[in-house]
C-alpha cells in the first residue's frame, strides 16, 4: 500500500513537472513571438495655424475643441489696408500701360504723317517737272512755274517736319524701353497685393480638431507666429518605446494589437511602420554621458512607430494619451 502511494505521488509529481515544462516552453515560444510594452502614446499630425500677414483679427469663426472640415473658414484679418494696396497696384499698372500705349500711338501717327508727306512730295516733284517742261516750251506762263516751285518747296519743308517728328517719336519710344519692365513690375506688385488680400481669410488646411485656441477679435497677429493648433483626424499612430532587448526580431510590417487606456474594452489593430535609428535618450536635451567613472548600465528604450489600421469614430483617439502595444513577431 505504501509502495502504491509512493508511485502515485511520483507519477503526480512527474505530471506536474511535465506540465510546468510544457507551460515554460509555451511561454518561451509566446515570449519570442509576442513583444509588449505599456510605454506607448498616441500620435497624429498637428498643424500649427499662423497668419501670413500682420493685422488685426476681424472675426474668429471657430471655437476651441471644434471639429472643422478642410477649407472651412477659421478667422479673418482686417482687409481694408490690403484692399487699398490692391487698388494702388492696379492704378500703377494702368499708368504704366497707358504710358506705353500713348508712346506707341504717337509713333504710329508720326509714321502715318511721314508716309503721307512722302507721297505728297513725290507728287509735287512730278508736278514741278511737268510744269518746268511745259514752261520751257512756252506752253505755261513763268508764273505757273514759280507757283509749282513754291509748292514743291512747301511740301519738302512739310516732309522734313514729318520726318523730324517721326525721329522724335522713335527716340521717345526708345526712352520708354523701361516701360515694359515697369509693366512687369506693376503686375508683380498687383499679384503680391492680391495674394496678401487672400491671406486675410484663413481656412483649415485639413479636417481636424481645433486645440489651444485663445484668439479674439481685435487681437494683433504677427506673420508666421503660431496662434493655435489643428490636430488632423483619420491618420493616427502609436509611438511605442520598446526595451532594446526586445526589438531584435521586430520588423516593419509586423502586426500589432493596441489597447488604449481611454477605452479598456476596445482593441485597435496596428502595423509596425518604422523603427527609430537611435534610442530615445539620444535626442534628449541632456543625453547621458557614459564615459564617466560612475557609469551605470541602464536598459535603453527604442521608439517604434505603429500605424493604427482601424481608427473608429466611436472611439476618438487623443494625441498624447497612453496605450499598451503587443507586436506579433513574424520572423
Amino acid at each position: 500500500m505504501t509502495l502504491k502511494g509512493s508511485a502515485r505521488r511520483n507519477l503526480l509529481l512527474a505530471a506536474i513537472g511535465l506540465l510546468a515544462a510544457l507551460a515554460g516552453l509555451a511561454y518561451w515560444r509566446y515570449d519570442r513571438r509576442f513583444v509588449s510594452t505599456d510605454d506607448a502614446y498616441i500620435g497624429a499630425h498637428v498643424i500649427r495655424i499662423a497668419a501670413q500677414i500682420p493685422g488685426a483679427i476681424r472675426t474668429v469663426d471657430v471655437r476651441d475643441s471644434q471639429e472643422v472640415r478642410a477649407g472651412q473658414l477659421l478667422f479673418t484679418i482686417e482687409s481694408r489696408p490690403y484692399v487699398l494696396k490692391v487698388r494702388e497696384a492696379q492704378a500703377l499698372l494702368a499708368q504704366a500701360r497707358g504710358a506705353l500705349r500713348s508712346a506707341q500711338a504717337r509713333l504710329q501717327a508720326a509714321r502715318a504723317g511721314a508716309l503721307q508727306s512722302s507721297i505728297e512730295l513725290g507728287n509735287a516733284e512730278h508736278m514741278f517737272q511737268r510744269t518746268a517742261t511745259l514752261a520751257a516750251r512756252h506752253y505755261v506762263s513763268q508764273q505757273a512755274l514759280d507757283n509749282a516751285r513754291a509748292q514743291l518747296a512747301r511740301i519738302r519743308a512739310g516732309a522734313a517736319l514729318s520726318e523730324a517728328r517721326l525721329r522724335e517719336s522713335e527716340i521717345t519710344l526708345r526712352k520708354k524701353e523701361g516701360v515694359p519692365a515697369r509693366i512687369r513690375a506693376a503686375k508683380a506688385e498687383l499679384a503680391a497685393a492680391e495674394l496678401d488680400l487672400s491671406y486675410t481669410r484663413v481656412s483649415a488646411p485639413s479636417t481636424g480638431i481645433i486645440s489651444n485656441l485663445n484668439l479674439r477679435p481685435g487681437s494683433i497677429v504677427t506673420p508666421l507666429v503660431p496662434l493655435f493648433a489643428l490636430v488632423e483626424q483619420g491618420d493616427y499612430w502609436v509611438n511605442a518605446n520598446f526595451k532594446e532587448t526586445d526589438i531584435e526580431h521586430i520588423r516593419d510590417g509586423d502586426p500589432a494589437k493596441i489597447d488604449v487606456d481611454m477605452y479598456p474594452g476596445h482593441t485597435f489593430r496596428g502595423r509596425v511602420e518604422s523603427i527609430s535609428g537611435a534610442a530615445g535618450t539620444a535626442f534628449s536635451l541632456l543625453p547621458p554621458e557614459n564615459a564617466t567613472g560612475n557609469w551605470v548600465k541602464v536598459t535603453q528604450r527604442v521608439p517604434v512607430r505603429i500605424h493604427v489600421l482601424n481608427p473608429d469614430p466611436r472611439y476618438p483617439l487623443r494625441v498624447g494619451t497612453s496605450a499598451s502595444v503587443t507586436v506579433r513577431v513574424l520572423r
